[in-house]
């Protein structure tokens, strides 16, 4: 018979577990509290698969840069003054992990490129359409002080296996002719690309149906237990309450697993670190032909930008420390429309869907991918602002993790017992 696994949460990192461990011929049950899958942080964020984005957060200028935007509402980064144990714990374990900046910027670089091998033969393999432009990121300067910080990152990449190339004021002008402004200068990663994530995470769904994948969506999760063996979960559905039974269970809830994680006997530091996104409609022909093709990324600002399809413009970014919160605050969004108006000031922008997501973020930046205390328990989350760059590999390390667990189940129980 075969093992049933159930994987809570239906973002990307879900679907690509779930894609993950029905190749391994597992029967895979996914609950997701929402209508369909990708509804979330899944939904409209900055559309990158960017490895050059690889650079972790925990280095000394972030602090600083914190501390300096604290009182400012419309800095890229905010941070919320009034203390919790959470946020405190979460500070401080993002301080003890200083040291391994360079270490981990450039381990994340190599799983990126891991990553987007299976991104593409995915995508490939199973037909899925998602406005996907192989054209490259382009990280714009302003300064020489940017300019400098960012050549020693291209130093870290490069250690993880990463190419990425300088570029002057000209070169950036030829790379993406609509960009406006003055700049110092650039770096140029031309095997980056972006592409729409709900889109991808709907269509790798669908294909994960066809693998004989059972998806439960509108359901709530209410609490999960395992006794090493057998692992529950109760969920909510339509006003009713019942307990399900799995032989193992993958937590991939995003900033939700801090709790689930709890009930499990595990401990998940992640905290919600607020981003937010507009998506500009390109109603008109002029709008069209001034909106970049390439995606950018402005370190200034700490925004990015992607192209999907001809008639949208997506542009995200920002930090908020604040706990849970989904508030779509218009002092937020003003600075991505101001943004676009002043680097793409063809564009028109009365028409902007604004959104907020809340990213899952590990004090050292680095993804949570393996067992838990329980021999069935497992988790897959905690990618912070790469979560889906770095999804299909960490949903391929998880699909390890469980084999291996299993062949480990099976060699206990037939190992005789000793006398």
């Amino acid at each position: 018979m075969k093992k049933h696994i159930v994987i809570i949460g239906g973002g990307i990192t879900g679907v690509t577990s779930a894609y993950a461990l029905a190749q391994q011929g597992l029967q895979v049950t996914l609950i997701e509290k929402n209508r369909y899958p990708g509804m979330e942080t899944s939904y409209a964020n900055g559309g990158q698969l960017s490895a050059s984005n690889a650079e972790v957060w925990t280095h000394p200028s972030t602090i600083v840069k914190g501390l300096k935007w604290m009182l400012k509402s419309d800095a890229p980064l905010l941070m919320n003054p009034a203390p919790t144990w959470h946020k405190l714990s979460w500070m401080a374990e993002f301080v003890a992990a200083i040291p391994k900046y360079k270490d981990n910027t450039i381990a994340t670089a190599q799983l990126a490129i891991e990553s987007r091998e299976h991104h593409f033969a995915w995508a490939k393999a199973e037909g899925i359409d998602f406005d996907h432009k192989r054209e490259g990121i382009l990280h714009i300067y302003r300064d020489k002080k940017g300019f400098d910080h960012a050549g020693e990152v291209s130093k870290l990449l490069a250690q993880g296996g990463l190419p990425r190339r300088a570029v002057t004021p000209d070169e950036m002008k030829a790379i993406e002719p609509t960009l406006q402004g003055q700049y110092y200068g650039g770096y140029f990663t031309e095997s980056d690309s972006t592409g729409d994530i709900h889109k991808f995470t709907f269509g790798l769904a669908k294909a994960c149906e066809r693998l004989g994948v059972k998806i439960l969506t509108e359901h709530q999760v209410l609490n999960v237990a395992s006794n090493g063996q057998t692992a529950t979960v109760q969920v909510q559905h339509q006003g009713q309450t019942e307990t399900l039974s799995f032989d193992s269970i993958v937590i991939c809830a995003g900033v939700h697993g801090r709790k689930l994680a709890e009930q499990l006997g595990d401990r998940l530091n992640i905290y919600p670190v607020k981003g937010y996104s507009i998506t500009v409609g390109l109603n008109d022909a002029a709008s069209q032909a001034a909106a970049p093709q390439v995606s950018l990324l402005d370190d200034e600002t700490k925004l990015v930008t992607s192209r999907l399809g001809t008639d949208r413009f997506r542009v995200a970014g920002t930090a908020e420390f604040n706990g849970i919160d989904l508030d779509i605050r218009a002092d937020r969004i003003k600075p991505l429309v101001n943004w676009v108006n002043q680097c793409f000031p063809g564009v028109d922008t009365r028409r902007v869907e604004p959104w907020a997501g809340l990213r899952p973020m590990m004090p050292n930046m680095l993804p949570r991918v393996g067992a838990g205390k329980k021999a069935n328990v497992f988790y897959n989350t905690g990618h912070g602002h790469l979560g889906w760059t770095l999804s299909a590999i960490t949903a391929h390390q998880l699909a390890g993790h469980v084999m291996a667990a299993m062949q480990d189940n099976v060699r206990s129980f037939m190992t005789p017992a000793a006398v």
